[in-house]
């Protein structure tokens, strides 16, 4: 048995031709494999369980898989691979846009997916700061704790932040006031088992800009470095997490 049979995958597809040889395949790999038909059944799914990631197709009838997955990232923060015919490239940069760890196109090859969905479940399991349990990370009057994902501003609201940027905010907590090029974010937030493009590195920085800027158009903290990627332009300090 592996390290990774334990974990457990939600699949999501209305259509069984696909669905279930794909469950049974999954199985046979280890996986603990549930199913949904609709985003309907996978939220009352999610009401008594929690998989470790969920792969959603996204032309379902009724609510989209583009819906449950802002819902899945942001409210749950569970990793979501698409599994949908619609290949443009378009198409691929929104599903990672709003937060999705990886987007694969029908016909696949199932092993290739079962590489895939290894790959982003080690990814969701890495600690994204070397810091005690008890600290949280300081800047500009945000604070963010890492280990409850939590984003506060000046006034303590929360301000709430999907998985993929919260893992952009953390290279750059991580590595401040050093430039980070397109390359290296990719293989710090996604991966390049991700084969995301330029684009959506940019369109993630503008979604994380909007949320800690004052003016996302005149940016102060994240700085476009031109022909060289994007700086955290401040300085980080680590301070206690006052106790619960």
């Amino acid at each position: 048995m592996n390290d990774i049979s334990p974990a457990r995958i939600l699949l999501v597809d209305d259509e069984a031709a696909l669905r279930e040889p794909l469950a049974d395949y999954l199985s046979r790999q280890g996986f603990g494999v549930s199913q949904a038909v609709s985003a309907a059944e996978a939220r009352s799914r999610l009401r008594d369980e929690k998989p470790d990631l969920v792969l959603l197709d996204i032309m379902m009838p009724g609510e989209d898989g583009l819906s449950l997955c802002r819902h899945l990232v942001e409210a749950q923060d569970i990793p979501v691979i698409f599994l949908t015919a619609r290949g443009e490239a378009t198409d691929r940069i929104v599903g990672l846009e709003i937060g999705a760890d990886d987007y694969v196109v029908k016909p696949f090859e199932p092993r290739e997916l079962v590489a895939r969905i290894r790959s982003v479940l080690r990814r969701a399991a890495r600690v994204p700061m070397q810091a005690p349990d008890n600290e949280a990370f300081s800047f500009e009057g945000w604070l963010l704790d890492p280990l409850k994902r939590r984003l506060t501003d000046a006034e303590g609201a929360t301000v709430a932040i999907s998985s993929v940027e919260f893992r952009l905010l953390m290279a750059f907590l991580e590595h401040p006031r050093q430039v980070l090029n397109r390359d290296r974010l990719l293989d710090m937030v996604q991966g390049r088992e991700a084969h995301l493009f330029d684009r959506a590195v940019d369109n993630q920085v503008s979604r994380l800009r909007r949320k800690i800027e004052v003016d996302s158009r005149n940016p102060q903290l994240i700085q476009t470095v031109w022909g060289g990627g994007y700086m955290l332009a401040t300085d980080v300090r680590r301070v206690p997490l006052d106790p619960d």
